[in-house]
C-alpha cells in the first residue's frame, strides 16, 4: 500500500467515525508514523509504507477512531508558534487562548503569574517572548506541574520560571505587573455537550468548576488583591457568554479599566482589568 493509499483509508475511517477533519488528521499521523514533518507527506505519497510504518500507523489510525486526540497521539502541540508537550493530565493548548499573549504582549511587563498553569504554554510563551521577564505558574496538579516544567526547559525558559503546586493563590508569595490564567469555565450543566474528544481524554478538573463555570473567577476576585501590583493588569480567559459576569466581579474587587477583548470570531475571549 502506497502512503496516499493509507492516507485515503485512514481518512475514510475516521469519517466515519465522525471525526471533524478526517483528511488533516489522517496527515499528520502518517507523518508521525513515518517519522516526516508533515509538509512532507506529499513527497512520500507514491512510495509504499514499510510494514513498521504501516503497523504504526494503524495503530494511530485506530485510536484516533474511538477519539483519542491527535495531540496526545503525536505528544504535542502547536501555540504561537511553538510546539508544546502534551498529554492527558494537562489541557490542549487552543488557538484562541492565542488572544490572551496578545493581549499581554501589548504592554511591558517584568513578573508574571500564571494561575491553573497546566502544560505551561501561557507562561512559556510569556516568557520566551519577553527576554527580561520572569514567572511563577502555579497548579492544583502535580502532574501538570511537571509538564509545564519540561516545557519550559524544552523552551529555555525554566531559569526564569518557577513551577510550583497550589490551589490558586494559597502558595503564591509576592505581587506581579501581571496576572494571567485560564481558568476552568464550562458549567457542569453544559457539560455532555461538549466534543466527545475532550469529554474523554481531556482533564475534568481543567475544564469545568462542577459548578456554573464562573466558581474559578470567584476565588480568583477575591484572592486577588495583595498580588497584583499598582497598576498591574490581569487577563483571564472566559467562555464567550461570561464577560458580564466575570467583569461584575471584578468590579467588585476594586478593579479599574475593565473590559473585554474578542477572538478572531468576534466572540468575548479575554477579559482585561488593572489594579488602581
Amino acid at each position: 500500500m502506497t502512503a496516499a493509499q493509507a492516507m485515503a483509508a485512514a481518512a475514510a475511517r475516521l469519517r466515519a467515525a465522525g471525526v471533524a477533519d478526517p483528511a488533516r488528521d489522517a496527515r499528520v499521523l502518517l507523518a508521525h508514523a513515518a517519522r516526516v514533518d508533515a509538509t512532507r507527506v506529499t513527497l512520500i505519497a507514491p512510495e509504499d509504507l514499510s510494514p513498521e510504518i504501516e503497523e504504526r500507523f494503524e495503530q494511530l489510525v485506530a485510536l484516533r477512531a474511538i477519539r483519542v486526540p491527535v495531540s496526545h497521539l503525536i505528544g504535542e502541540r502547536e501555540f504561537y508558534g511553538r510546539r508544546f508537550k502534551v498529554s492527558g493530565e494537562v489541557l490542549d493548548p487552543r488557538p484562541e487562548t492565542e488572544t490572551l499573549i496578545e493581549a499581554a504582549l501589548a504592554e511591558p511587563f517584568s513578573r508574571v503569574l500564571d494561575l491553573g498553569v497546566g502544560s505551561g504554554c501561557i507562561l512559556v510563551t510569556l516568557l520566551a517572548e519577553r527576554q527580561d521577564a520572569r514567572g511563577i505558574g502555579v497548579d492544583i496538579s502535580e502532574a501538570a506541574c511537571l509538564q509545564a516544567s519540561a516545557n519550559a526547559v524544552l523552551h529555555r525558559v525554566q531559569a526564569r520560571a518557577s513551577i510550583q503546586r497550589s490551589d490558586w493563590f494559597a502558595a503564591v508569595t509576592g505581587q506581579f505587573d501581571l496576572i494571567v490564567s485560564n481558568p476552568p469555565y464550562i458549567a457542569r450543566a453544559e457539560w455532555e455537550g461538549l466534543d466527545e474528544d475532550v469529554r474523554r481524554h481531556e482533564p475534568r478538573i481543567a475544564l469545568t468548576d462542577e459548578g456554573d463555570g464562573l466558581g474559578a473567577y470567584r476565588r480568583i476576585a477575591d484572592g486577588l488583591i495583595g498580588y497584583l501590583a499598582p497598576g498591574g493588569r490581569i487577563l483571564l480567559e472566559i467562555g464567550p457568554t461570561q464577560a458580564a459576569a466575570v467583569q461584575n466581579l471584578l468590579a467588585q474587587a476594586g478593579l479599574r479599566d475593565i473590559g473585554a477583548i474578542a477572538d478572531l470570531d468576534g466572540r468575548d475571549r479575554v477579559i482585561r482589568a488593572r489594579a488602581a
